[in-house]
This record gives structure tokens, sequence and C-alpha cells, in this order.
């Protein structure tokens, strides 16, 4: 069965795309620790982060570098946190949270709940900068 990630790939359900290219996507996580969270996908659905191809697995993070400048730009923040969980969805991704301090990273922390026309303007502030 499809994940929800590729879904949204396929364009099957909504997702606040901020980049594209022929291997990964990045778009706004829709319940965010903090505004401008954004996940960094493979379009190839693999369960697991580390079984990705070596080569591959380098140009996500060459690609997801790209996307946290971007979101950085878009979102003042002091850095951009990456991290890899890797089980609420069964398909391999990374979350690039904006920070101001270490709690923007805590995952057990309530989650936000903007709606659609925030992410909306978020995902485009976002994608002026790349």
């Amino acid at each position: 069965m499809p994940s929800i990630f590729t879904k949204i790939i396929n364009r099957e359900i909504p997702g606040h795309i901020v980049a594209e290219n022929d291997l990964f996507i990045a778009f706004l996580d829709v319940m965010p620790l903090v505004k401008g969270h954004t996940l960094v996908v493979p379009k190839k659905e693999i369960d697991y982060i580390f079984d990705i191809e070596d080569d591959t697995l380098s140009a996500m993070m060459v690609f997801a570098k790209k996307v946290a400048i971007a979101v950085k730009k878009a979102v003042p923040c002091k850095r951009i946190g990456i991290a890899v969980i890797g089980l609420e969805v069964p398909h391999a991704h990374v979350h690039l949270v904006p920070m101001n301090s270490i709690g923007d990273i805590n995952f057990s922390q309530p989650k936000l709940t903007p709606n659609p026309e925030e992410l909306a303007k978020i995902a485009a502030e976002i994608r002026k900068y790349l």
C-alpha cells in the first residue's frame, strides 16, 4: 500500500510542496513542531533511510541542504535542525526544523495545527528562496 508521502508525490492528496526534482520532494509538515517544519522525501518508496543507496542518500542530503537554506531565509531562526525518526510513516524522510532553541526540535512537544492557507503562505515564502 502506498505511503501517505507517495500519495503526496503522486498528487493523490494535497501537499504544500516547496521543492522537487526527479528523485526527491520537499513539503511542509501539516502538523509541524514549528513554523516552516519541512519534510524531505525520496520519491522512491523506501521504508528505512539507511536502505537508500549511498549515491541517492548523498544526493538527498544535498537536496535537503538547498531546501534548508531556503527555509532559514523564509523563517527567521538561528539554525535548521535535521532529524530522522522514521517510525511514524513507512517511507524514508528527514525533518528540517527551524530552531531558536533545542526545544524546537523536541518531537514529544505538542504539534502546531496551521490551516491550509497558513501552510500555503509559508510554502510560497520558502519557494521564493529556491
